[in-house]
């Protein structure tokens, strides 16, 4: 009976907020509206630089079918690979492609052809990818001379390639459920730092401190309604990544709800712990979203884990984001189900106690 009075309390307090409701809502679509578009890892627009000292019909179509493919845009034709290095220096180009004097008389001769790209690597990605996709242009190119016999001695090669989880290398696919983690992450731990901690600062707190109830009670009071906020939000997460990319789980939404459900616990433990020590809301914003920082990078949210130095390998370990986002793509993309992850429920099971008792150690109430 005094468990339901405090949750009416809260509940009452939270859309009383004139901000928080708006954020509850409105941000997780705004969040998974945008944010997938901007994070792709996929590079286009690469200005490529052209040095073609043949200048005949082949060279011709090579550059066509490279400025064809999306990935580049025409940066100029240059005489001297001097002349195209000066524009990557300043920043006019990304890449270069030099073409060796008599380039189609050697490939009609089925001589062997040497042909140079050179990338600014300053943005490592950029460099590598592009490098990546020209090169690949090239060896279809040259492909399909041999199909035309115009290579008669060139090597026949056949690949098949198959993309498992994610046919069509859609970027966007990898980083959804990703994002709707960290949405997640955001409503358990930053919005539940502010809880107490507000109540100081109003001076409502004293009332509490000098009432009969047990501190876990109210600690439990404080966690319940941002734990059911955080199913909100990833329930609206779900149907957003539904409606928006046409994304829904190969697996079973109850895996998600399920490690949601311990996971939640965790974040809201964090943030009523930080919440409990801290003298102001700015005090605990600043801490909470330190954290949730560390926490968002080290989750293998942006960057694959595995090409992570093996330093921040071993601190991702200690991540409870970690497994929510391994869970969550395990589920959407291969269709894990409970044993699959049941190591990640384990793991993310001694998160929920240690954080908690944190909590409740943090959390002192004057009798």
């Amino acid at each position: 009976m005094m468990l339901r009075y405090l949750l009416e309390k809260e509940f009452k307090q939270i859309w009383r907020d004139r901000f928080l409701p708006k954020i509850i809502f409105i941000v997780p679509f705004l969040q998974l509206a945008i944010l997938p578009f901007a994070a792709d890892f996929e590079m286009k627009r690469i200005n490529l630089a052209v040095v073609d000292h043949d200048r005949s019909s082949e060279s011709v179509r090579l550059v066509e079918k490279a400025l064809a493919s999306g990935y580049f845009v025409d940066a100029g034709r240059y005489v001297t690979y001097d002349e195209a290095l000066t524009s990557v220096e300043g920043d006019c180009s990304d890449i270069i492609l030099e073409i060796p004097p008599h380039f189609e008389r050697d490939l009609t001769r089925g001589e062997p052809v040497r042909l140079m790209i050179a990338a600014n690597a300053v943005n490592g990605t950029k460099g590598g990818l592009g490098s990546a996709y020209l090169t690949r242009i090239v060896q279809d190119y040259g492909a399909g001379l041999s199909g035309l016999d115009l290579m008669p001695e060139g090597p026949m090669l056949s690949v098949s390639v198959t993309n498992l989880y994610n046919p069509h290398l859609n970027y966007k696919v990898y980083m959804v459920p990703g994002i709707i983690v960290f949405l997640v992450t955001i409503i358990g731990g930053a919005l539940s730092s502010l809880n107490i901690v507000s109540e100081k600062e109003k001076g409502t707190i004293e009332q509490m401190n000098v009432s009969p109830i047990p501190k876990w009670l109210f600690l439990l009071s404080k966690l319940i309604p941002f734990w059911v906020l955080g199913f909100v939000i990833l329930t609206v997460g779900a149907l957003v990544a539904w409606l928006i990319y046409g994304l829904s789980p190969v697996g079973s939404f109850g895996v998600i709800y399920a490690f949601a459900a311990i996971y939640l616990l965790v974040f809201t433990g964090i943030g009523l712990a930080v919440s409990s020590i801290s003298s102001s809301q700015q005090q605990a914003m600043f801490t909470t979203f330190f954290f949730l920082i560390i926490f968002a990078l080290l989750s293998g949210l942006f960057t694959p884990i595995n090409s992570m130095p093996e330093w921040a390998r071993t601190l991702t370990l200690f991540n409870p984001m970690r497994y929510f986002v391994e869970v969550i793509r395990m589920v959407y993309l291969k269709g894990a189900g409970f044993t699959d992850v049941w190591g990640h429920f384990g793991i993310i099971s001694l998160f929920a106690l240690l954080f908690n008792g944190l909590a409740l150690i943090g959390y002192r109430k004057r009798e």
